[in-house]
């Protein structure tokens, strides 16, 4: 039986670890390690992290170190993971009991990519939104994304994957340090780089949204730099998707996607700091990204080459 370890970024997460870890001690999976690494807490999340790993010594591995951030967490728990293959799960969010379970039937297939969904909770459990996505039986990475780039909202959050850790280490792949939107840098490049993929109808990760999400208190100034740390992976992104040995379309479609984000990242912007990011984007001739194979993308390609703000105020 391979082996699956779960990879659990904690910072200052002390009021949900319980149910977080609670949710993977539970799971009827046998060949489990979960990997928990303490990212400079400074709550109470050592002590519960303690009494965890104090009980269930033979399941729990349990690292501390300085605050990096969480991609940096991520990469630390790449390197000590010891499973066949890696899944992550955020500390304040928890997984159903039935999913590992679930997935091992692709596991003993061996397939390297196995995507399954998300559904959004509130405190107490309650849901709030389905987050639906297509649906697949074995292919190929590069399929799977062509499925999945225009319609999937969720394809770049690594939370709903069971990635095959040979993925990251034979391409050498980690999340880029010291950016936000990491997961928008690297996880279309997981999906093509994988040589089989599925994508099944099971909502196996609870996303909880609190009150005091950072998403919904993030200041102007975060939200300025989640813009530009975009832009710095999109233009990493051209460069690997030129020199990757895919498909012509995949290529195309990569792009498209890269471009398709930025674009919508400048929403998010405001007055002067709007007009910088747009010429941005002009400066790269992103537009040129945008393939024409049916009528609505020409008009979105017209639209675009003419102005991106009005573009931008019709989405």
């Amino acid at each position: 039986m391979k082996k699956i370890s779960v990879i659990i970024p904690v910072y200052n997460t002390e009021k949900y670890l319980r149910r977080c870890f609670d949710s993977v001690i539970a799971q009827d999976y046998k060949n489990l390690e979960i990997v928990i690494i303490n990212d400079g807490s400074e709550d109470n999340s050592e002590q519960i992290i303690n009494e965890y790993k104090n009980k269930y010594p033979e399941l729990i591995s349990y690292y501390k170190k300085e605050n990096s951030g969480v991609a940096d967490t991520r990469n630390f728990g790449i390197e000590k993971a010891q499973g066949d293959y890696i899944m992550f799960l955020d500390s304040d969010d928890y997984i159903d009991k039935a999913l590992l379970k679930t997935l091992e039937e692709y596991v003993n297939k061996n397939i390297d990519l196995i995507k399954f969904k998300l559904q959004r909770v509130n405190e107490e459990g309650k849901a709030l939104e389905i987050v639906s996505g297509a649906t697949f039986e074995k292919t190929t990475g590069e399929d799977g994304f062509n499925r999945l780039y225009s319609t999937d909202v969720l394809l770049d959050s690594p939370c709903v994957y069971l990635i095959k850790k040979e993925i990251f280490v034979k391409n050498s792949l980690k999340f880029a340090v010291g950016t936000e939107h990491e997961d928008f840098g690297l996880v279309p490049f997981i999906i093509v780089l994988a040589q089989t993929m599925v994508s099944i109808n099971f909502y196996g990760y609870y996303y909880v949204q609190s009150d005091n999400s950072i998403t919904r208190n993030e200041n102007y100034t975060k939200t300025i730099k989640k813009a530009y740390d975009a832009l710095k992976h999109y233009d990493n992104a051209i460069v690997l998707i030129e020199i990757l040995n895919i498909n012509k379309i995949t290529k195309q479609n990569l792009k498209i996607y890269y471009t398709n984000a930025i674009i919508l990242k400048a929403k998010e912007l405001h007055n002067d700091e709007q007009k910088k990011y747009i010429k941005e984007i002009k400066d790269r001739k992103m537009t040129k990204n945008i393939k024409i194979r049916n009528m609505k993308q020409l008009i979105k390609k017209i639209l675009l080459t003419m102005n991106i703000k009005l573009y931008l105020q019709m989405k």
